[in-house]
């Protein structure tokens, strides 16, 4: 994201014309009008199934939503760092705890919470320093700036408000301190809405496209809509794998007896990749019996083993 979009003129933020912006932007939603409501369709669907869903499905989604933001905020956590980190808060002594602290907000934000209309400062966790030199804006100002620059924009769809708020997030000031990830986990909320399955809208499901800067308002919303879109399509997809996956083994396990075999089939609904630790912390299962659960489910072809090693082994269901 680029610290002034380009089709803004250049000098201080105040001399900014901000309606001749939201003109742009309206004009930019009604020429990709029958786009957007297709796009506001998926979502429509996406948020119905995951209403119908269990809540692990939310989850799933959004530390996979996550990761792949991550990667396009450049702080590059894969799936197995995000779950230790996420359910047992353990990290290696190569990973950087500030890169897992920002995707683990950004899990928190995506699966439940208030949205970031009403207190952009609690949304995003930050706060003006005690010390702060006189001559800084403070935060909540620059926040109060960029809330009423949307607020000017209630009349346009959730989904063009979201693009534009992204797109204007440096020239408000908000990305000083930041990254790009709380740009983007920002607009999804605001993308999706209030639902209330789907309380983001997904962005970075099978690219980040969507979050590439570059072009007036009508090239930055085509992008959007065609990548979220996209991303939508992906993220039923994976429900629709882990949706199938878990009518087979919930059948498959039908001769076990105990708690731990619904209980592990639950973790790893949720969690696109599990270890054995982690199961044992999520089911309150004993280690032998989370153990002895994934062989079984192992040589049935359920879950499928990644690392190949012997210790920090991590398993995934076979969808």
């Amino acid at each position: 994201m680029e610290e002034e979009p380009h089709y803004l003129p250049p000098g201080p933020r105040a001399e900014v014309r901000e309606t001749a912006v939201l003109d742009d932007w309206r004009r930019a939603e009604a020429g990709h009008a029958a786009r957007l409501a297709r796009v506001a369709g998926r979502i429509g669907a996406l948020d119905d199934r995951l209403k119908r869903g269990p809540e692990g499905w939310r989850h799933r989604l959004a530390l996979i939503e996550a990761a792949d933001l991550s990667w396009f905020a450049g702080d590059r956590i894969g799936p197995d760092r995000l779950a230790l980190w996420i359910s047992m808060r353990l990290s290696g002594v190569q990973d950087d705890t500030a890169a897992l602290a920002r995707v683990g907000w950004a899990v928190r934000r995506l699966t439940g919470g208030p949205g970031p209309d009403v207190d952009l400062s609690a949304f995003l966790d930050r706060r003006d320093p005690e010390n702060m030199v006189d001559e800084a804006e403070p935060f909540a100002d620059r926040a109060g700036g960029w809330l009423d620059l949307m607020a000017q924009a209630a009349d346009l769809h959730p989904i063009t408000r979201a693009c534009m708020g992204f797109h204007l997030w440096s020239l408000a000031g908000l990305g000083q301190q930041s990254n790009r990830m709380e740009a983007a986990v920002t607009a999804s909320r605001i993308a999706a809405h209030e639902g209330e399955g789907a309380i983001f809208a997904p962005l970075a499901m099978g690219g980040a496209g969507a979050l590439r800067a570059g072009g007036p308002p009508a090239e930055r919303l085509a992008r959007w809509l065609e990548k979220m879109e996209t991303a939508c399509l992906t993220a039923m997809r994976h429900l629709d794998d882990i949706e199938t996956w878990s009518a087979l083994a919930e059948a498959e396990m039908t001769p076990l007896s105990g708690k731990t075999p619904p209980a592990l089939r639950g973790v790893l609904t949720e969690w696109p990749l599990v270890s054995a630790p982690m199961a044992e912390a999520l089911t309150g299962a004993s280690r032998a019996a989370v153990q002895r659960n994934l062989a079984w489910m192992e040589a049935r072809d359920l879950v499928r083993e990644l690392t190949g090693q012997g210790r920090f082994r991590m398993w995934r269901a076979t969808n």
